[in-house]
């Protein structure tokens, strides 16, 4: 083989290989329609409470607040899209859980808590309603993240 075949061929395998990270920790929970963790009940449950409590700040299709990526005058961060658009794929189901209990860091954001307000279920049912709106190589690619990012 050629010494620049080699090598090309390590990189396409490696990219191939980028998205057969271990299936989700949640897998065997899989909805049979759609592939998803959640179930379709779960985004239809997710909606009203997204209105409620969510889209006031993240906007009523989990498009973000304007100019999201830009830090207000105070150094905090504007809520982002939860659409697929931005970051949010990037943190594991724990982790946006553990977000929407507690709230963004005072530091970083304006996010409250909603531990007191939420039920987990409820919890569970927002995020699914906001992944719902994913399409589907967004949420493919945060399969792998999640299932490679665990608890600490």
């Amino acid at each position: 083989m050629p010494q620049r075949i080699l090598p090309a061929l390590v990189m396409i395998t490696g990219f191939a290989l980028m998205g057969c990270g271990e299936p989700p920790r949640e897998a065997e929970h899989r909805d049979a329609d759609t592939g998803r963790w959640y179930t379709v009940d779960q985004v239809m449950q997710g909606g009203p409470v997204y209105a409620e409590h969510c889209a006031a700040c993240h906007g009523a299709r989990a498009e973000g607040a304007e100019e999201w990526f830009r830090r207000l005058p105070d150094g905090r961060w504007r809520p982002p899209p939860l659409n697929g658009t931005a970051h949010t794929w990037h943190h594991p189901l724990w982790q946006l859980r553990q977000h929407i209990r507690e709230g963004s860091d005072p530091q970083h954001g304006n996010m409250p808590a909603f531990e007191d307000v939420l039920t987990p279920s409820e919890i569970d049912a927002v995020i699914a309603w906001f992944q719902s709106h994913w399409p589907n190589e967004i949420y493919q690619a945060w399969l792998v993240y999640d299932a490679n990012t665990p608890e600490p």
